[in-house]
């Protein structure tokens, strides 16, 4: 069967891998803090540059009322040529401070600078000068972008000439600040981040232990084979995890309760499989004395000398073949009854080769219509087993392609081995196992079609025999099917060498 639909992309897939309970913890318990840490730091930033805005709004307001008491036609800071040799002692104006004065018809502005220890006057250039001329003398303080000056907090208004002067002082020490503190916040943040996410990680991985050790209750107890047998459930968690004022004590204290139902219905079962058995078996081996008695007078009734009616010549002979195909119903019940009871087969080296052979050359003489073919190796193939149970595991195969095969079918038993592992495949091409039928074709008293009627000799327990009698002998057994090929397929671990 091909498919139009591309193949799936691994780093897709990797990408859609569900995350433990573990790990969102502790990513939203890290995102959590960071959202936290982002929230203070934002804060943080806002309220100190309000803080020192003020702050430098004050300094602006004295600055502002230095200016304006200026006697001078210009700038106090500015007048009487060079200025004095401690200029930000005499004059009270600080490094960077602006001053821009428009006297009649003319507009100065100076910023003052400090090189090397002594101060000088820069001229402001004409298109940030016109910028501040925009700048309404209401005494309101705001900020101004002047390029190449940077940001400045200016006040503009009249003197008692009537003069517009506006003062400004640069923000620059003020942006250098907020930014230092968002770096050194940024850091201690990142660092918290880590410890608390290490911190969290090993204080949940402690807390979920409690849950890791459910999980391995819950997964110990996936392991057993419940579907048969007498199963010992006695898995339970433990009394450290069921205490039920806590969640996980919840959790396991409601595991154990399950368990212990479960544990209950596997015991009803076991009691209820094993009585059934019990009756099988029994009731098998007390048909047997009858089965031969009875084949036995009919048999006798068939060799005797004199005269019987035709009538009674076939109801005799009828009782014959019922009671030899009932019997071998019934031996394959004792097989399967000896089998479910789980008692121990007999492993010895078997040479599953011969045994192969032997099996076709039979089938060939009960089916000669048929196309029997053999594909064994040279050398023998070993395993440990039960002669005879292996004998009927490949005969009940054979027999199984020959009975719901039409004459003339090829069937091929092939045998090889491959690690240490010994397989076996019977092949033919008839006409399939219909796909409703090959997911039961294991099962007891199951039939594939209506071939498989009494008057076929089929019991429907051939390949029940065959899966059990494989299975005791730790080995599988599989089978694919489609409308013109058939492929049975058994492996079975390898006999040891012999040293």
């Amino acid at each position: 069967m091909y498919s139009n639909q591309p193949p799936a992309d691994p780093r897709v897939a990797r990408a859609r891998r569900p995350w433990s309970l573990r790990r969102r913890l502790i990513v939203q318990l890290a995102a959590l803090l960071a959202l936290v840490c982002l929230v203070v730091g934002v804060v943080t930033e806002f309220a100190l540059r309000e803080f020192l805005i003020g702050q430098l709004d004050n300094r602006l307001s004295a600055a502002s009322d230095r200016g304006s008491k200026g006697s001078s036609d210009r700038p106090p800071w500015t007048s009487g040529g060079r200025p004095p040799p401690d200029p930000l002692r005499a004059l009270g104006q600080g490094d960077g401070t602006l001053a821009v004065q428009v006297h009649g018809a003319s507009a100065d502005g100076k910023v003052l600078r400090s090189v090397k220890g002594r101060m000088e006057f820069q001229e402001v250039p004409s298109e940030d000068l016109r910028t501040l001329l925009r700048v309404p003398p209401n005494g309101t303080k705001r900020t101004v972008d002047l390029g190449s000056l940077g940001d400045y907090r200016v006040v503009a208004g009249h003197n008692a000439k009537g003069d517009f002067v506006l003062v400004g002082l640069p923000m620059k020490d003020l942006a250098e600040t907020l930014w230092r503190l968002g770096f050194i916040f940024a850091a201690v943040a990142f660092g918290g981040l880590v410890l608390a996410a290490a911190v969290g990680a090993a204080t949940i991985r402690r807390t979920m232990k409690p849950l890791d050790r459910l999980a391995a209750t819950a997964t110990r107890v996936s392991e057993l084979p419940l579907d048969r047998g007498e199963v010992a459930l006695s898995e339970r968690v433990s009394d450290v995890d069921t205490d039920p004022r806590t969640e996980v004590g919840k959790v396991g204290s409601a595991l154990n309760r399950m368990l212990g139902h479960i544990a209950n219905a596997l015991a009803a079962r076991q009691a209820s499989e094993s009585r059934v058995r019990q009756f099988v078996a029994d009731a098998s081996h007390e048909l047997r004395t009858p089965l031969a008695a009875i084949r036995g007078y009919a048999e006798l009734t068939r060799r005797s000398r004199e005269n019987v009616p035709p009538d009674i010549a076939f109801a005799m002979s009828r009782v014959e073949s019922e009671s030899a195909r009932m019997t071998t119903l019934v031996e394959d019940l004792l097989l399967l009854a000896r089998l479910d009871s789980g008692r121990p087969v007999v492993h010895e080296p078997v040479d599953l080769s011969r045994l192969v052979a032997d099996a076709v050359a039979d089938a060939h003489a009960a089916g000669p219509e048929h196309k029997w073919l053999l594909d064994v190796p040279g050398e023998p193939l070993e395993v440990l087993g039960d002669a005879g149970q292996l004998h009927q595991v490949v005969i009940n195969i054979l027999n199984n392609a020959r009975t719901h095969t039409p004459p003339g079918t090829a069937v091929t038993a092939t045998l090889s081995t491959q690690d240490g592992t010994v397989r076996l495949r019977v092949a033919d091409d008839g006409p399939g196992i219909p796909p409703e039928v090959l997911p039961e074709v294991f099962e007891r008293f199951a039939r594939g079609d209506n071939s498989r009627s009494r008057a076929a000799g089929s019991t429907g327990l051939g390949l029940a025999i065959v899966a059990a009698v494989v299975a005791a002998h730790r080995g599988r057994v599989s089978v694919q099917s489609r409308p013109g090929w058939t492929e049975f397929e058994i492996l079975f671990p390898a006999a040891p060498a012999h040293r």
